[in-house]
């Protein structure tokens, strides 16, 4: 069975990605779009397609047109593309947007056309990570009934897990994924930090706390969030906790510190869903927690 035609807009990481992809997947590609020329070329010339920088160009030749901009972009080039009769009815138009929904794409359904989110759940750094990274991911899909067959079939062609969401529901959705995926880098910056204070390189830190990482994520897996959490909040070692603070405020900022401590304070409420805190030894963390997050810095503020 013959696949759908599509158009890509926007040539970035995620774009580019989709398209080697759905290129492989036998996907007739028609031609790729982009404000700046040059991207849109270099992109064209691998997958064997034309380049425009005015989409409209294109877009009614294709089955299926991805708008793969940034956020902020896509309600614009949507609605563009649709002033100048860039829809036909019967199309399917396609973001890629975590926080946005399928009404995002302006214009889309007055113009005949179904509209829907398909946004993979994976980080994407560059083009080679992704292409290696998104087969296999789960993807959260949004938008027009009639779209939305479309829409898991692509899903499945690329080896992918698919779930239905409401548009309502897609910032908080984004933000949990934000909040495993770049707070995780956030958390991976802090620590391979604190080791420089000793003399290991940032890379070298990283090196050394991979296992642990790679250890923890094999933890969660097998066992979930609640049952993985091990260390001292779990086993209630106010000791351990001081002389953490201790070292910390003569070391970092007050905002790290205030970092630890709030994350700290969360992860009480895990060790008491778990069972491994009673509430008297809650109680004593959180004193800890509050100290910590309500000194000046520079000074040991535990005996």
């Amino acid at each position: 069975m013959s696949k759908p035609s599509f158009v890509l807009i926007g040539c970035g990481k995620v774009g580019s990605a989709l398209a080697y992809l759905l290129k492989e997947k036998n996907y007739p590609v028609v031609g790729v779009a982009s404000k700046n020329i040059a991207s849109a070329q270099k992109l064209a010339e691998k997958l064997n397609c034309q380049a425009v920088d005015k989409p409209e160009k294109i877009t009614r030749q294709a089955e299926l047109v991805f708008i793969t901009t940034p956020d902020r972009e896509i309600a614009q080039v949507a609605q563009s593309v649709a002033r100048q009769g860039g829809f036909r009815p019967g199309q399917v138009v396609i973001h890629t947007s975590g926080v946005c929904g399928a009404g995002e794409l302006r214009g889309v359904r007055e113009a005949g056309a179904f509209a829907v989110s398909m946004h993979p759940i994976q980080a994407v750094a560059d083009v080679e990570t992704a292409l290696k990274n998104l087969p296999g991911s789960y993807f959260a899909l949004e938008g027009d009934a009639e779209a939305l067959p479309v829409a898991t079939a692509i899903v499945s062609d690329l080896g992918g897990h698919f779930f239905f969401i409401q548009a309502k529901d897609k910032p908080l959705y984004h933000a949990a994924a934000c909040i495993i995926s770049n707070y995780l880098v956030g958390l991976a910056y802090f620590s391979t930090g604190l080791y420089q204070s000793f003399g290991l390189s940032r890379k070298e830190a990283f090196q050394a706390l991979l296992p642990l990482i790679q250890g923890t994520l094999n933890n969660i897996k097998q066992n979930g969030p609640t049952l993985a959490l091990t260390g001292p909040i779990d086993r209630g070692d106010e000791k351990t906790i001081k002389n953490h603070l201790n070292a910390l405020t003569q070391k970092v900022t007050q905002e790290e510190v205030d970092l630890y401590c709030a994350l700290g304070l969360y992860i009480i409420s895990i060790a008491r869903e778990k069972g491994s805190l009673n509430v008297e030894q809650a109680a004593k963390l959180q004193t800890i927690f509050a100290k910590g997050m309500s000194c000046q810095g520079g000074e040991s503020i535990f005996e």
